[in-house]
């Protein structure tokens, strides 16, 4: 019996070594949790080209967007651990959501196989230009002043701007009312006409708007000042001490994936970051490079998650 059992063993460690090798031999779905447009779904298209031509296989962007980014996430934890189904694991999904919702349909740890960093970089405090704010203080001057009547769009519930909000109403004293939209394409646009007031978003989605002139920026969340726009100040050179918030997103792949797919799609995100037009185009948005080992950005997720988890826990930030 033992010996069967061996045989059975090595049998499929085999197996699974002759897949790996062979891997890939079709196309890979990339499931995004966000819609197109958004800053998640930015960022995948950029990357995307990028891994295919190291694995000889097309990489497809798949969106699914909703459920506060759980609709997504949970289709990339519940596929085959073949490699052929990935996803784009923006922070909101991998560190905040989980801290925000009641019962996700899936476990961040026990589900979830972190491949590579892709990117970090920071979120945008901008403004609609019709909203007359130039400068922090004014904005926080007039929400004190009028309780309720500012309206911060985000990209949807348990999104960075959603929590980044959040965390500038405690630290603030200010009650400004949070509305959530199905991407931030949506989002962006009603801040341009007006409809809302205020907006945390991603700078690689919403600094094209700010150079245009669509949109009027106020403070980056970093401790130091985006690349892409180094004359907007940091909110905590802004009057918000202490404020900081950085953004990120990586590859995420199903729990139980051989290591040498996991290996080979970690370095095809490490390949892709490193190709000087995506290194550009990162800086462009706002962003920069991550890249690393599945380990490391496992010890990231980990990292942010016990942070947002308190911040979540002090304003009360709670979805349904």
């Amino acid at each position: 019996m033992a010996a069967m059992r061996f045989i059975l063993i090595v049998a499929c460690v085999l197996w699974t070594q002759a897949a790996a090798a062979q891997y890939p031999e079709r196309p890979i779905r990339l499931i995004v949790p966000q819609a197109a447009g958004s800053a998640t779904d930015n960022i995948a298209r950029l990357v995307a080209p990028g891994m295919a031509k190291f694995l000889g296989q097309q990489v497809v962007v798949d969106n699914r967007p909703g459920g506060a980014l759980t609709i997504g996430i949970d289709a990339v934890a519940k596929a085959a651990p073949d490699g052929y189904t990935i996803g784009q694991g923006p922070v909101g999904a991998l560190a905040i959501t989980r801290h925000m919702v009641a019962k996700l349909p899936y476990d961040i740890e026990r589900d979830l196989q972190p491949v590579a960093l892709v990117t970090t970089g920071y979120m945008l405090l901008a403004v609609s230009p019709k909203s007359g704010f130039s400068s922090v203080k004014e904005l926080i001057d007039f929400a004190k002043k009028n309780p309720g009547k500012l309206s911060n769009a985000s990209s949807s519930n348990g999104s960075p701007g959603h929590v980044s909000g959040e965390l500038f109403k405690t630290m603030t004293g200010t009650d400004i009312v949070h509305i959530p939209y199905k991407g931030g394409a949506p989002a962006i646009a009603d801040l341009i006409s007006g409809q809302v007031q205020l907006m945390f978003e991603s700078t690689n989605s919403i600094a094209p708007h700010v150079k245009a002139g669509r949109v009027r920026a106020l403070a980056v969340t970093g401790m130091k000042r985006a690349t892409s726009l180094p004359d907007v100040p940091t909110l905590n050179e802004s009057g918000v001490p202490g404020y900081e918030v950085n953004a990120w997103t990586g590859i995420i792949a199903p729990a139980g994936l051989p290591r040498p797919v996991l290996e080979r799609l970690n370095a095809a995100v490490n390949a892709a970051i490193a190709m000087p037009v995506v290194k550009e185009r990162l800086l462009q948005l706002g962003g920069e490079g991550g890249g690393g080992t599945p380990e490391e950005f496992a010890a990231l997720i980990r990292r942010d998650s016990a942070m947002w988890a308190e911040v979540v826990r002090r304003s009360g930030a709670k979805i349904d």
